[in-house]
């Protein structure tokens, strides 16, 4: 079973295909995709209508392969009995074998899209970029029923998952071969996402995604000669008289992620010891005692008290999460981090992630990430619904969080407790950080739906009340767990 799901950019597509074009007949590899997306479609009329034999189908069909894909999954779907309609925006470079075979099953060609139960998106394919065409916008603004989208939406961009304009919002998205990053960085365009396999001999992934039995399995619980220490202590500096209720979720989250103990080195304890009464608190980082990764930053200020306990901890050779105000005085001073050789993570939204480059993001957030990883040498995880972690040499990891529940005030410091606690579990910066976001996603979900089934707006309390549930719904994905639920 694979740990992690690659998405591969449509240059590495394009390579793959070629090579597969060596070792096939010609023509295959359309046939193969053709009759992945045609069972998706026939798959959606039978849930959505209760059957496919005269429900209606319009291919919107432009002039590359996906083209080409439309029209002949157009044709088996003739074959079934259903009621096809092409429409060709640009009909001098529709794809010739493809529109052949639907008019010999008895498909239509119209200007109009008439009243489908399905559409089926085949306008550009992954060499295509920017927006949707005048032409094709107007058509796309127009319906109002389920769109399957062939391999991914049209106007979305396949590599960076930006959309500058008009694009399709799809309700299925059928990948052909490999997924692509689009299908992740851009998710809500995309809706459901069906792989098909053609037989594409892939490389190694530079996106890729951890799957969650894999977290579940490796997430840390203790073992039969495991005690307090040896499972991991967790130092957290966070919180100040102005924000005490950070030093409060981010040292929760790191005793409700199996932190063998949290030692807490903050402003006054009482609200942390109030709420996690098993938390060691400390005068200064330097009573602390002995701990295996720090957590600086949520609510800690930016005064030069704050900077010089920054300084502190990153002048041990633990590893270190700096999240929040401590991204802040990293701004103003990053050389207090560039010279680091302990593992170091940081976990910047969009607006911390300008502030510690000087620009914004732009649309390509994986190269932004990876860039700025590199230059600092450090992990980076970007948060978004995409979340994003990036570390020197290595491939980026991506956590899709199926919604924007935990984007919401102080969610971001439950995240780096989890982070801290998983590195002082002895975890790699990189799985740590992925994890943790895969973790937090999920009991946000958890959290959000726990009340109503549509789901509903959560704080920040709810989701680290859901992080242990959370927590052991990916460990009982691990197969043969042997160690006990809690």
């Amino acid at each position: 079973m694979s740990m992690q799901r690659g998405y591969f950019t449509a240059d590495e597509v394009r390579a793959a295909e070629a090579e597969l074009f060596t070792r096939v007949p010609d023509g295959v590899p359309m046939q193969r995709a053709a009759y992945g997306l045609a069972t998706v479609v026939a798959a959606e009329l039978r849930a959505r209508t209760g059957g496919i034999a005269g429900r209606a189908v319009t291919l919107l069909v432009g002039s590359g392969d996906n083209g080409g894909d439309a029209l002949w999954a157009g044709s088996m779907l003739r074959r079934r009995g259903v009621a096809v309609t092409a429409v060709l925006l640009n009909p001098a470079r529709a794809h010739a074998k493809g529109l052949a075979a639907l008019r010999k099953t008895g498909g239509r060609i119209s200007d109009d899209s008439g009243a489908p139960d399905v559409v089926i998106d085949g306008i550009v394919g992954i060499s295509g970029r920017g927006p949707l065409r005048p032409a094709a916008a107007e058509l796309v603004a127009a319906l109002d029923v389920p769109i399957v989208a062939a391999d991914l939406p049209s106007g979305v961009d396949p590599d960076t998952g930006a959309v500058t304009g008009p694009a399709v919002r799809a309700d299925v998205t059928v990948a052909f071969g490999a997924y692509k990053p689009v299908h992740v960085l851009a998710a809500p365009y995309c809706g459901r996402i069906e792989l098909v396999p053609i037989g594409l001999r892939l490389p190694e992934p530079n996106l890729a995604a951890l799957e969650p039995v894999s977290i579940g399995a490796e997430w840390p619980v203790p073992g039969p000669a495991d005690d307090k220490y040896t499972q991991g202590v967790t130092g957290i500096f966070a919180g100040s008289p102005a924000y005490p209720g950070a030093a409060v979720l981010c040292a929760g989250a790191a005793v409700a992620a199996t932190s063998g103990m949290v030692r807490y080195a903050g402003a006054d304890p009482g609200d942390v010891l109030a709420n996690f009464p098993e938390v060691v608190a400390a005068e200064s980082i330097s009573k602390s005692g002995r701990v295996q990764s720090w957590v600086f930053g949520p609510g800690a200020g930016t005064d030069t008290d704050a900077r010089n306990r920054l300084a502190e901890v990153l002048a041990t050779n633990l590893p270190v999460v700096v999240d929040a105000d401590g991204l802040t005085l990293l701004a103003a001073d990053p050389d207090l981090v560039r010279a680091r050789t302990a593992p170091t993570v940081l976990t910047p939204h969009a607006g911390e992630f300008a502030r510690l480059t000087g620009h914004e993001i732009g649309p390509d957030r994986v190269a932004a990430v990876r860039d700025l990883a590199e230059s600092w040498q450090v992990t980076v995880l970007l948060k978004g619904r995409a979340t994003l972690i990036a570390t020197p040499g290595r491939p980026v990891l991506v956590n899709e969080a199926g919604g924007s529940w935990a984007a919401t005030a102080g969610a971001g410091d439950v995240l780096s407790g989890i982070i801290g606690a998983l590195l002082a579990a002895g975890r790699a910066p990189a799985w740590s950080a992925a994890a943790a976001a895969r973790a937090h996603a999920l009991a946000a979900n958890l959290a959000a739906h726990e009340t109503h089934p549509a789901a509903a707006p959560i704080s920040a309390s709810p989701l680290l009340h859901h992080l242990r549930p959370a927590i052991r719904t990916l460990r009982a994905l691990a197969p043969d767990p042997t160690s006990p639920m809690w």
